[in-house]
């Protein structure tokens, strides 16, 4: 399935990160909001130059490469490549500004985030835009809390916040709904270390991923 020309019939999720390298956490993740929400497609939208962190280890082919590994064989994932393509920072604001314009004002457009970054959402660049141009789905361990939200985020939390999750189909954007996942402790700081360290990173990320990686003899020495 082509990622940018896919006719879908429904949401489409997008997942934003810099997959250095995309591991087991991110694919269930995207997989069970993707089912919770009955969303018709999930973008993997790999970022260039992110504005809140250090500037990903690897270069943007190999980590596009481990995406399209990653996703290989799973028709509710597809890659959308612009957010490396461009210069200068990566704001999702700037991505879902270019998605709305492709889509239509009508799509529903649903990013999807995890409580962590949900907590630190009034730091992103025109983060209160955002969600005039995408519902926010915040995936959490079942049975976990959102709490010390900030006061401007609690604000918006409390209006928007939907129990159900067919309110991504009912408008364009707007809700915020919670999406409990199967807690996974997994993160690429992990994978990372584990194959610098020699140490056998299989099934905390995809086999044709880990090969990849071996191959290239990536992760081996810090940047």
């Amino acid at each position: 399935m082509n990622a940018l020309s896919a006719l879908t019939h429904g949401p489409i999720g997008i997942l934003g990160g810099t997959f250095d390298p995309v591991h087991l956490g991110h694919l269930r993740l995207a997989q069970e909001v993707g089912e919770a929400l009955s969303l018709s497609v999930v973008r993997f939208i790999p970022g260039g130059t992110p504005p809140h962190r250090a500037p990903p280890q690897t270069p943007v082919a190999d980590r596009v490469a481990m995406v399209k590994l990653a996703i290989d064989g799973n028709p509710l994932f597809v890659l959308d490549e612009r957010e490396t393509r461009r210069t200068g920072n990566s704001y999702t604001f700037d991505t879902l500004n270019e998605l709305r314009a492709e889509l239509g004002a009508a799509c529903p457009l649903v990013l999807i985030m995890g409580a962590d970054a949900f907590l630190g959402f009034t730091s992103w660049h025109r983060w209160q835009e955002i969600i005039g141009l995408a519902h926010i789905a915040v995936a959490h361990r079942p049975g976990s809390v959102l709490d010390e939200i900030p006061a401007a985020l609690a604000r918006e939390f409390a209006q928007r916040r939907s129990s159900d999750p067919q309110a991504v189909h009912r408008a364009a954007a707007g809700a915020i709904v919670e999406a409990p996942i199967t807690a996974l402790d997994i993160s690429a700081t992990k994978v990372r270390e584990q194959v610098r360290s020699r140490h056998s990173a299989r099934y905390l990320l995809p086999t044709a991923v880990l090969d990849y990686i071996n191959d290239k003899k990536l992760f081996l020495k810090d940047n």
